[in-house]
């Protein structure tokens, strides 16, 4: 006799291994934006590594004018301060969020491979990426849902 003892999600095995990023990124109706990211947990990770995640500014950052996610290779996330650098374009080069989004990924990322999900504090959601795809997905106050995975 033998025992199926995966993990599974509406029937599809899901393995306990897979070490995927979680993060979201709101803004409540006085504009006031929050993000939070997760690494996936403690499987797979190297020893006494600290990644972006955690690191305010490099994988999570969220002020007055946006909140923001990331997810990538968590060492150029770090040297790009990625997500800080989002707000930072916003407010230096005066540029709508899905451009700030776009410039730091294309310009401040030195060839890492990143993505991010932002949400301005008037309710703007942008993305970008520049690896082959990224899972996201979005929901509004007004019942618009949408997922993605490439552009």
């Amino acid at each position: 006799m033998s025992f199926d003892t995966r993990i599974q999600m509406n029937g599809l095995p899901i393995s306990v291994y897979a070490p995927e990023t979680v993060g979201c990124v709101v803004v409540d109706s006085s504009g006031g934006c929050a993000a939070t990211t997760s690494s996936g947990g403690l499987m797979n990770k190297k020893c006494c590594r600290i990644g972006d995640s955690p690191l305010i500014g490099a994988g999570t950052y969220a002020c007055d004018l946006c909140a923001v996610s990331c997810t990538g290779e968590g060492e150029a996330i770090i040297r790009a301060t990625l997500a800080r650098d989002v707000a930072a374009i916003m407010e230096y080069k005066g540029l709508a969020l899905q451009k700030a989004i776009n410039y730091a990924i294309k310009e401040r990322l030195d060839g890492g491979k990143a993505g991010a999900i932002t949400v301005s504090k008037d309710g703007e959601v942008a993305y970008g990426f520049n690896s082959n795809g990224m899972f996201r997905g979005c929901a509004t106050e007004d019942g618009f849902m949408e997922v993605g995975i490439w552009e």
